[in-house]
């Protein structure tokens, strides 16, 4: 037999609906007795996004068993409406390391500019990437929403803006970055750790004007790349207001 119940998705969860069903109530037709989370994903907002669900005025966790004619009010991080208490089924991860995917590669250098710990390769599959966030317990950040679809995926955001700036704001905002940041403390191209080195233990590697005009320098742990405060680092530290202007 057929059952329905009603749903209404409320803030950025309508990124993920048809143009139909954004902010509106919608009915949706299932069988047997599935979990809400499965009927939710099934409507194509992901498990990661969703920090709230209130089924008839009651809030629940995503394992509550559908029988039918239920009123499902659903809500994403930070979004509050809903009166206390609560389950809060994504709060803040401890973690705030992440695993990118292929298409965010600008994103990955802005972050571990901020000193974030970012892994990322371009050619990362998506159980690849799965597999390395529940290992390493990193917070997935995507522009593939079916990657936060998988069962084991605990932490994760799909990424709305093409721009690597506001993908940089969005990321901020989402995990409360701000007081966390420790700039020029990571290596953009490989995620190692910088750590201040004498010049004249580098000097050999220095280009003349480089020898000439700088004398504080980092290098990676891991690449062995050196890093100075040359004409870019002040367009770096630009960057960085842009993003956390506090």
């Amino acid at each position: 037999m057929d059952l329905t119940a009603k749903f209404r998705f409320f803030g950025e969860l309508n990124d993920f609906l048809s143009s139909e069903k954004k902010r509106s109530s919608f009915s949706v037709t299932f069988k047997g007795n599935p979990s809400v989370k499965d009927l939710i994903e099934a409507t194509g907002v992901p498990h990661t996004e969703i920090d709230i669900i209130s089924i008839n005025g009651k809030s629940v966790s995503f394992s509550y068993k559908l029988s039918g004619g239920e009123q499902i009010y659903v809500y994403p991080v930070f979004e509050r409406s809903v009166r206390e208490p609560v389950i809060h089924l994504a709060p803040l991860p401890e973690s705030k390391t992440f695993i990118l995917d292929v298409h965010l590669g600008k994103l990955t250098r802005v972050l571990r500019l901020l000193g974030f710990d970012v892994s990322y390769r371009n050619d990362y599959s998506d159980p690849q990437i799965v597999s390395t966030a529940v290992k390493e317990n990193r917070i997935i950040l995507t522009r593939d929403k079916g990657i936060l679809k998988y069962k084991n995926v605990k932490a994760g955001y799909w990424i709305r803006s093409t721009n690597y700036l506001e993908q940089a704001r969005e990321v901020v905002r989402r995990f409360d970055l701000c007081g966390m940041i420790n700039p020029f403390s990571r290596c953009m191209i490989c995620n190692g750790r910088l750590v201040k080195v004498e010049k004249t233990d580098i000097l050999l590697n220095l280009e003349e004007k480089t020898r000439l005009f700088y004398n504080n320098f980092s290098k990676c742990d891991v690449c062995g790349k050196v890093f100075w405060e040359g004409s870019h680092f002040e367009r770096l530290k630009d960057l960085i207001k842009k993003i956390c202007p506090n």
